[in-house]
Formats: structure tokens, C-alpha cells, sequence
């Protein structure tokens, strides 16, 4: 069991158990941490934090990965994120809460975290052109990176079976 470090202050209670594997392949872990150095949430970054942290989220919600929205839901609290936002970012195109930037990267963050589901009608072009109204060729590499280490952090928690339980009282 593995006890969840704060994140910005904010306690997580909660173990993480690894129920399929211990990934002790150095190659992988390689790989994660430097994702994580570069691009994870105590990354230096050019975009704004809190969309960061709401790219994370929403990857972490889209692939259903336990540990990472534990984690990043404490990342949200941390950057201030307002609470309404944080609660409706699964449904955020019904909502008047977001910008029309934080659209643009949230569609984006989708499209590219389901690339396997575009089709004529929803091509991942379309998502890029919506990233290139509202930011600039290296933001939108920040982003597309962002989004692309969420997708390897996520991954590996399932692979392990990162699941959470409740931390003993203490």
C-alpha cells in the first residue's frame, strides 16, 4: 500500500493499493517521470495553471483512472480552481462556467485522449483549428503534451490497479 502525499496542501485520505502489477520496469518509469518532470502538475509551465490542471482532470475522468482523480481533484483545490467548474468538467460544453480558451483546450484534451474514436465527422483537424484561434503553436505543444503525459500516467495507474481505499484512522 502506498499512502497518497498532499498535493498543494491538500491531505488525500486514502491508500493506494497496486491490485495487478508493480511496475518495476525501468524504461517505464523512465518514461513517466520525465512526463511528470515536464509536464505533471509541479511542472513549470508557459499555460495557465489551472487549465493545466483542468486538461488533467479531464483526462484522468475520460479513462477512468481512480488515482489520478484523487490526485488531481486536490491539484484543482490547489490551483483555485472554483468548485462549479470542478463539477461539471465531465459535462463542461452544458455550461456557461468555462472560457471560450478552456473550451478550445477541454475539446482538444478529448479529441486527442479519443483519438481512436474520430470519424469524418469528428476529426481531430477540427480541434486543432478550434487551439489555434486562442493560442500560439508552442502552447499548444504544452498542451498536446500535457494532455499526452495524462494519457501515459493514467494508463500505467490502471495497468498497476492503483486502487484506492481508505486510509486507517490515525
Amino acid at each position: 500500500m502506498l499512502s497518497l502525499s498532499p498535493v498543494g496542501g491538500h491531505l488525500l485520505d486514502a491508500k493506494i493499493q497496486n491490485v495487478r502489477l508493480n511496475v518495476t520496469n525501468e524504461h517505464l518509469t523512465a518514461l513517466a517521470n520525465a512526463g511528470a518532470a515536464a509536464f505533471g502538475h509541479t511542472a513549470t509551465l508557459q499555460v495557465d495553471r489551472a487549465l493545466a490542471q483542468l486538461l488533467r482532470l479531464r483526462v484522468a475522468q475520460i479513462n477512468n483512472c481512480s488515482y489520478c482523480l484523487l490526485v488531481h481533484h486536490a491539484g484543482a483545490r490547489a490551483a483555485d480552481i472554483p468548485p462549479a467548474k470542478v463539477e461539471t468538467l465531465t459535462a463542461w460544453w452544458e455550461t456557461h462556467l468555462f472560457t471560450e480558451e478552456e473550451q478550445a483546450a477541454l475539446a482538444y484534451a478529448e479529441a486527442l485522449t479519443r483519438a481512436a474514436d474520430a470519424t469524418i465527422n469528428t476529426r481531430f483537424q477540427e480541434a486543432h483549428d478550434r487551439m489555434a484561434a486562442h493560442f500560439t503553436d508552442d502552447e499548444i505543444l504544452e498542451i498536446a503534451a500535457i494532455v499526452i503525459n495524462m494519457n501515459i500516467w493514467t494508463r500505467l495507474k490502471l495497468a498497476e490497479g492503483a486502487m484506492p481505499a481508505a486510509a486507517p484512522p490515525g
